[in-house]
């Protein structure tokens, strides 16, 4: 259904919905590129949602373009399908596009910083998504199903980033919690298959055991993932994926067995896998702080693809308690680096 002016749509009020951000493990394997051939050996990932959710509203406009607003990026405004995809703004657009909305103001308002390696980008397309699905239920319509939601968001994604991209930041923004994401590769089937490790009521046990940091250096994920892409194509590096999904299935398990201990090794010694095959996805403050966790005897590990952004630790409730200071001392030498205030978030697009 095309959603047209949504003026007269917004006479009983404006439109929010909000979704959460992640931090992750295994990441990249949900790239089809990687799971595909590798399908025998149960590729997935881990990610964990959390509550620096991003906020979308839907506003009205006088006339019949789109104008769209967000934390850190200018504002932009461009008749409907007019604006150019390769904005900054350019897959909010793309996604306004898609269900032919006209005279709205689409502002976005993040709870986490621009280029972090939490998934921004992504968060905010389903979180759209979700604002218009409330839209064409106002039109008498048929929502749209967190499933769809993360197809959607995934394939106008996909087209506007001319690259493959994977599916588990719009998953963790749709559904929230703690998963274990397995990439079935089989046409025949939906791409990816749910498995919960923590019930929505054990999620905040994980609170205490979780440090996450902004580098104050913002990443972009091609540049990595583009490296890792093209050397797995070219047939280098088999065996190290090969060992990042052992060890990311290892994570997953001790995480539901509560294994601190076990998953917290999980993490470094997949994190050292790879630096190895690329030193760039930690930089310098990203390298200390990961030393100073694992000298606690946690886990780190950076998000998304790595090479800035933000790095999360893992361990035991007292020696992430003694590490926080020690994180918060090393970020404060640089101005735009920070702690970020989160929490494990069970509850998915609202």
């Amino acid at each position: 259904m095309k959603i047209g002016n949504i003026n007269s749509l917004l006479d009983s009020g404006v439109v929010t919905a909000s979704a959460p951000c992640r931090i992750d493990f295994g990441g990249t394997l949900d790239i089809s590129t990687f799971h595909y051939p590798l399908r025998h050996l149960d590729a997935a990932t881990v990610n964990i949602a959390l509550d620096a959710r991003t906020t979308v509203t839907l506003h009205p406009l006088d006339d019949d373009r789109i104008r769209i607003s967000s934390t850190g990026i200018t504002q932009a405004d461009f008749a409907p399908m007019a604006a150019p995809y390769d904005h900054p703004l350019g897959l909010m657009f793309a996604v306004a596009d898609y269900f032919g909305a006209r005279g709205v103001h689409i502002d976005i308002r993040s709870a986490s910083p621009p280029k972090s390696g939490l998934g921004g980008s992504s968060v905010a397309a389903v979180a759209l998504i979700g604002a218009f699905s409330k839209l064409l239920a106002r039109m008498g319509g048929k929502g749209i199903s967190k499933e769809q939601m993360v197809l959607v968001a995934h394939a106008i994604e996909q087209g506007v980033a001319g690259a493959p991209c994977g599916l588990q930041d719009h998953l963790a923004a749709a559904y929230g919690g703690v998963n274990r994401w397995h990439w079935p590769a089989d046409p025949a089937r939906p791409p990816f298959h749910r498995q919960r490790l923590l019930a929505d009521g054990q999620c905040t046990d994980l609170d205490p055991h979780l440090l996450v940091a902004y580098l104050g250096v913002t990443h972009v994920s091609k540049d990595v993932n583009g490296t890792w892409i093209r050397r797995f194509i070219g047939g280098r590096d088999r065996e190290q994926w090969h060992r990042i999904i052992r060890l990311t299935h290892r994570f997953a398990d001790a995480l539901t067995a509560f294994d601190l201990h076990t998953a917290a090794d999980a993490m470094n010694r997949e994190t050292a896998v790879r630096r190895a095959m690329t030193p760039q996805v930690i930089e310098t403050m990203g390298d200390r702080l990961a030393a100073s966790a694992m000298d606690m005897g946690c886990g780190a590990r950076f998000t998304g693809a790595g090479g800035g952004g933000c790095l999360w630790a893992f361990g035991e409730a007292g020696a992430i308690a003694s590490l926080r200071p020690v994180w918060q001392g090393l970020l404060s030498e640089r101005p735009s680096a920070r702690l970020i205030d989160c929490r494990v978030d069970s509850r998915g697009v609202m």
